[in-house]
Order: C-alpha cells, then sequence, then structure tokens
C-alpha cells in the first residue's frame, strides 16, 4: 500500500473473467485493499451465467441454487498500473465458492488452471504466443448498428502508419499497452479497413492467457476513451473477412536432466519430436469439440468459408496458412505449431485450456497425425469438414468425453447450458436479414 501510494495509486481495479471471456470488476479503494485480500469480495455467482444482454441463463448452480456468492480475492502477483486510468492501479483475482473454500466451477481461469496440472504430471509445460486481430469502429448514426468500420482503407494487410490509419490508433495503442507491461510486441492494419491485429509475446500458458484477457479487456477500454468501438467479435460485417485469435504453442519438457522444447527433434520428421506430432494428431483428433471453446458464437461459423484463411477443414501442414494447424518453419527452441482455429471472440483461457488439453490428450494416445497437406487447401476430398454451426460444435464437445473428462463436468455441463440458451434466444429473433428479405414480397 505504501508502494501504491508512492505512485499515485489510491484505487486497485480487481478484474475477471466470466464464462464469454468478459471482464468483470470492481474498484476498490487503496485503503480498503487488505480487507480485499484477507476477506475478498463478494459476488453473485450467477455472473458466470449472465447474457451479454443482461439475461440471467438457467444454469445449475445460479438461479436454482438462490442466487448465491462467489469470494474474489485479489491476485496481487498481477497488479499492473492502467496508463490511461490516473491512480488506478489494476489486478486479476482469484474466484473460490465460499461453501467449499474451492475455485469456483466455472472459473476459466481455474479450468486451466486444473489442465496445466495434467500437462506437468506428465513433464510437460506449455509455452503460448497469443495473436489477437479486431475491428475498430467509429460512429455512424445513419448505420442500422449505430457504427461504421474505422478507415475504409483496401489492400491495407500488414501495413502501419497513416496510409490505413489516419489517427494514428496503433501507435499510441501499442505505446500504453507497453506501459501496462503485458508483453504486447508489435502490431500492424490487418486484412480489412478498421482491422488491426496486435500481438503477445510467448510465455508460460497460465500466463499468456491472463495477458490475453487483459488485452482484449484494454483495446475495448482504449477505443471507448476516444469514443469509438472495439469488436473481438468473430465477423462483424458482411462485406468483410472475420478476425482470428491464433495460437502458438510448444512445451517445455523437464525432468532431471533439465529443460528443453519437446517439440524439437532435428532427427524426427519434418523435425519434430514425436512429442509434436503426436500433440499436433491430439489437436486434429479433438477439433470438432474444440471447436465449440476456439468458435464459442452463432456468429463465429459466419467466419467460415472457401478463401477466407479461416480454416473449416481438420488438416495439417508445414507453413502453410490454408491449413487448420500451421507448423511454422523456426526449429529448435522455436519449434511449436499455429492453432489457426479460434476466432477473436474466444475467452483466452477456454480457447488454451481445450487447446493443451487436446494435445496432451494426443501426447498420452502417442498416435501419428496424417501426411500434411500439401498446396492449398479448401478441399473436403482430402480433410473432414469442422462443425459448421454452434449447435453441432456443442454436440461435438458433449460427446467428446475425453476430453470432457480433462475440461470437467462441472465446466463442461454449465458451459452447454449457457450456450444452448445462446442458440435459443438468438432463434426466437427476428433478424434483419429476415424483414429484408421477407416483409416486402411475401
Amino acid at each position: 500500500m505504501q508502494r501504491l501510494a508512492a505512485e499515485g495509486i489510491d484505487v486497485v481495479r480487481v478484474t475477471y473473467p466470466d464464462l464469454i471471456g468478459t471482464d468483470r470488476a470492481r474498484d476498490i479503494l487503496l485503503d480498503h485493499l487488505p480487507s480485499a485480500c484477507d476477506h475478498g469480495l463478494a459476488f453473485c455467482r450467477a455472473v458466470y451465467h449472465t447474457s451479454p444482454q443482461g439475461d440471467v441463463v438457467p444454469v445449475s448452480g445460479g438461479l436454482d441454487a438462490g442466487l448465491p456468492d462467489i469470494t474474489v480475492r485479489p491476485d496481487m502477483d498481477t497488479l499492473a498500473p492502467l496508463p490511461w486510468e490516473p491512480g488506478v492501479a489494476s489486478c486479476l483475482a482469484d474466484v473460490t465458492d465460499p461453501a467449499t473454500g474451492l475455485p469456483a466451477p466455472e472459473s476459466p481461469r481455474d479450468l486451466l488452471r486444473t489442465v496445466l496440472a495434467r500437462c506437468a504430471e506428465h513433464g510437460l509445460r506449455p509455452v503460448v504466443g497469443p495473436e489477437l486481430e479486431y475491428f475498430l469502429c467509429e460512429e455512424a448514426p445513419a448505420s442500422p448498428s449505430g457504427w461504421k468500420r474505422y478507415s475504409g482503407a483496401a489492400g491495407a494487410v500488414y501495413t502501419a502508419g497513416l496510409r490505413a490509419d489516419g489517427d494514428d490508433h496503433l501507435l499510441r495503442t501499442l505505446r500504453l499497452l507497453r506501459d501496462m507491461n503485458i508483453g504486447v510486441t508489435s502490431g500492424n492494419h490487418e486484412f480489412d479497413g478498421g482491422q488491426f491485429e496486435i500481438n503477445l509475446t510467448h510465455s508460460e500458458a497460465l500466463s499468456a492467457a491472463d495477458r490475453a484477457f487483459r488485452f482484449k479487456s484494454a483495446i475495448k477500454e482504449l477505443a471507448r476513451k476516444e469514443g469509438k468501438h472495439a469488436t473481438f467479435m468473430a465477423k462483424p460485417f458482411n462485406d468483410a473477412g472475420g478476425s482470428g485469435f491464433h495460437l502458438h504453442l510448444s512445451c517445455d519438457s523437464f525432468d532431471e536432466e533439465g529443460a528443453g522444447n519437446a517439440f524439437d527433434d532435428p532427427a524426427g520428421p519434418y523435425g519434430l519430436s514425436a512429442t509434436a506430432r503426436h500433440a499436433v494428431a491430439g489437436i486434429l483428433a479433438h477439433a470438432p469439440a474444440l471447436a465449440a471453446l476456439a468458435n464459442p458464437t452463432v456468429n463465429s461459423y459466419k467466419r467460415f468459408g472457401p478463401d477466407t484463411l479461416a480454416p473449416w477443414l481438420i488438416d495439417w501442414g508445414l507453413d502453410n496458412r490454408s491449413a487448420m494447424v500451421r507448423i511454422p518453419p523456426e526449429r529448435g527452441s522455436g519449434a511449436r505449431f499455429e492453432l489457426r482455429l479460434g476466432d477473436a471472440s474466444a475467452n483466452p483461457y477456454l480457447l488454451i485450456a481445450g487447446t493443451v488439453a487436446a494435445a496432451l490428450l494426443g501426447v498420452l494416445a502417442g498416435e501419428e497425425p496424417p501426411a500434411p497437406l500439401e498446396g492449398y487447401g479448401y478441399d473436403t476430398s482430402r480433410a473432414a469438414v469442422l462443425p459448421m454451426s454452434l449447435p453441432t460444435a456443442l454436440d461435438a464437445l458433449e460427446a467428446d468425453t475425453e476430453l470432457t473428462d480433462v475440461l470437467g463436468k462441472n465446466f463442461t455441463d454449465s458451459f452447454l447450458s449457457y450456450k444452448r440458451n445462446e442458440i435459443e434466444r438468438f432463434h426466437r429473433h427476428v433478424t434483419d436479414w429476415e424483414f429484408t428479405e421477407y416483409a416486402y414480397h411475401l
């Protein structure tokens, strides 16, 4: 407290992710921080079951249990000042059930911890590098949504500067995120107008998820400060592509002889170790179920399709961006795979937990992947098709008992209930497309 006060900090924002990766938080005056650490902060457990529109979804342990509490305690190891909020520092939180003292069943952060503990039992420590894309929007009162894409510059993929960013959004954002110390490395304008990608450095998997979660929250908050809107929605515009959430994954091994990249083997096929190949096979085997975590919204599946560079077939390739799993050309300490399945709407903790769990199951099964994709992909005669809708993906997740055994029954049941309610609400809603298509002629 003395150090924070000396730095001009008088408020600590305690934040944690809900099921969909949205940040839930409370601002604590500095004088009351010791009490928050000792006794915790009380939140309603149904915050995990609350939809983006404020509906409380009937998930077991919430409404049916009388809306009980969860206890939220600041994780002071994650404390960092918010450069755009003078006097405010932010930290993540640990969430427990006060009745048992155990982690809350829906806690995404604790789900990832559980999966990583399983990896540690087998001498593996996953290392993850997240890559996230998003669209920046400006107010547009004439638009049905009230927003339009910031910058309509076409053909500006892999550019920086004023060419497609006339207000220097990217420069300001990179500098503020650097000062927040969440491991941001670089950024550029992406394929579509108003679309940006910012990369985070690789780290141990929990740290990578923490930083990706804080990154998404920060991007949205910085846009609000400027009267703009940033969205990680998978495909927000009909006339533009989607936004991805790509994961670079490797594993360190550790034993009595030391540690090293468990994916590298100069003598192995493709320069990859058996561990790496088995991990790829596990991702392919569990891809239909993994889609429910990597592509978790009704909108997610509108991102898929030929020539989108969004994978919709279950395949892998060597430095091939048309494959679902791409093996970058680096070997040695840089040996890894890139999972291109996820879209930007994914909860970082759930995407990483599901990916790591599928890879671990592959390592334990010890099976080899099929031959890698050669040439341009998207050929259904060469690979199976992923689920092409959220209901199909949720059914695949429920049916994949190997994967759900690792993720845990409590989490899986809550996630399935929450997401199936989302589908029900969508199917009851009359869309603009339906009115345009039918109202005049019928």
